[in-house]
């Protein structure tokens, strides 16, 4: 998928306009690209759809239009737009209560690095996680991460045929999976990966 340019972006008195039949779109969008693992761990797979998105709220809530600050946006949410090869996420992790999500956090650390998704017949490809920047210190990782899964090229070709897709999380403090995903999010994934 290409980058998003500066010339694609609508201005803020555009999108202002666009906005309510554009997030009504993007919003139906993210539930075919959604994956619960467990009650408390959650991926958004991201695409150039709902990075746009991101960028054009972001323009949106802190009023940007200068150039300068319009192209910083570009180029930190960017990196978010699958490139043909990978399928990235946003991964958040919810506790309703916040003094069971500050001992979860505490406990959770690493929990990035053991999602996992696995195409049928082929060996789990566990997440790159947080490559702008370290989310987890000593005493708790972060709710929310940015995940990369890479696909060598034949594994890649294996999705595109239709394999099964199986995902989860194997982390000692929570472990989740799913054996098969429903196919409007695997058919969305591939779309990621080119045809």
């Amino acid at each position: 998928m290409p980058a998003i340019k500066r010339e694609t972006l609508w201005t803020l008195e555009r999108y202002a306009k666009e906005r309510p039949q554009f997030r009504a779109r993007v919003m139906e969008h993210k539930k075919h690209r959604t994956v619960r693992l467990g009650e408390h761990l959650t991926l958004i797979f991201e695409d150039e759809l709902t990075v746009r998105y991101q960028i054009q709220e972001m323009l949106r809530t802190e009023r940007l239009f200068e150039e300068e600050a319009i192209c910083a946006e570009l180029d930190a949410y960017n990196p978010l737009v699958p490139d043909g090869s990978n399928w990235k996420a946003t991964m958040m992790i919810e506790y309703a209560d916040s003094g069971e999500r500050q001992g979860m956090l505490a406990k959770l650390i690493g929990v990035e690095d053991r999602v996992w998704v696995q195409p049928q017949s082929c060996s789990r490809v566990y997440a790159i996680a947080d490559e702008d920047l370290d989310r987890e210190n000593e005493e708790k990782t972060s709710s929310v991460h940015f995940l990369r899964f890479e696909f060598a090229p034949a594994m890649r070709e294996t999705i595109l045929r239709g394999a099964q897709i199986s995902i989860g999380v194997d982390h000692p403090a929570y472990s989740a999976s799913i054996d098969s995903l429903d196919a409007p999010l695997a058919d969305s994934l591939r779309q990621d990966l080119g045809t």
